[in-house]
């Protein structure tokens, strides 16, 4: 018989480096990635012509003001997700405890993209973002590294290198180095939210 996945649970695997992800039969295993892919938001790098559209401010930004869509919209992309309907539960237990954030890029009163994660102590722990509107989940990432940089969040966990996310200055760490700076930054008392 499964065990239902708990909020309790989810936040101890991130302390412990792991973190859950749903197959396509939606069982959900715990991972640490090795290498683990990280983004320094002190050396954060934005591309040139992204940090024009930024400034251009052509998207409103917001935190937590729509989480169920965002999580929705990430759930539901065209490309297939690791995100079972057990996960979407729990992810907005998390939510409503607090520690599950969304980053949210609008056009008028259209959500145009985002990103979701857990944010604890000092650390965030990116889990997904979506587009509808071409470059808005950048803008929205862009966003969240600024804010993390206001609030003294010091580790931006994004677990799997991407060539999308390799333009922003995403390194690989092995196991050991990324558990050190976990560490770290859970210690540092940060409020994300």
């Amino acid at each position: 018989m499964p065990v239902e996945l708990t909020p309790e649970q989810v936040l101890r695997g991130y302390q412990q480096g792991i973190f859950p992800m749903a197959d396509g039969c939606g069982r959900i295993e715990f991972y640490a990635a090795d290498p683990r892919a990280i983004i320094d938001p002190q050396t954060f790098h934005v591309p040139r012509t992204l940090r024009q559209l930024y400034r251009q401010q052509r998207f409103e930004l917001a935190v937590n003001r729509d989480f169920p869509a965002v999580l929705s919209a990430c759930a539901n992309r065209p490309e297939g997700t690791w995100i079972s309907t057990e996960i979407a539960r729990v992810y907005t237990e998390l939510h409503e405890l607090g520690f599950a954030h969304s980053v949210e890029a609008y056009q008028g009163s259209a959500l145009a993209g985002g990103l979701y994660g857990i944010s604890f102590g000092g650390a965030f722990f990116g889990e997904s973002m979506f587009h509808r509107v071409p470059n808005a989940s950048k803008v929205a990432l862009v966003y969240l590294v600024e804010r993390m940089n206001r609030r003294g969040l010091a580790l931006l966990d994004v677990q799997f290198m991407t060539d999308h996310l390799r333009q922003f200055g995403t390194i690989e760490i092995a196991h050991e180095e990324y558990m050190e700076r976990l560490t770290a930054a859970l210690r540092l008392p940060c409020r994300f939210a």
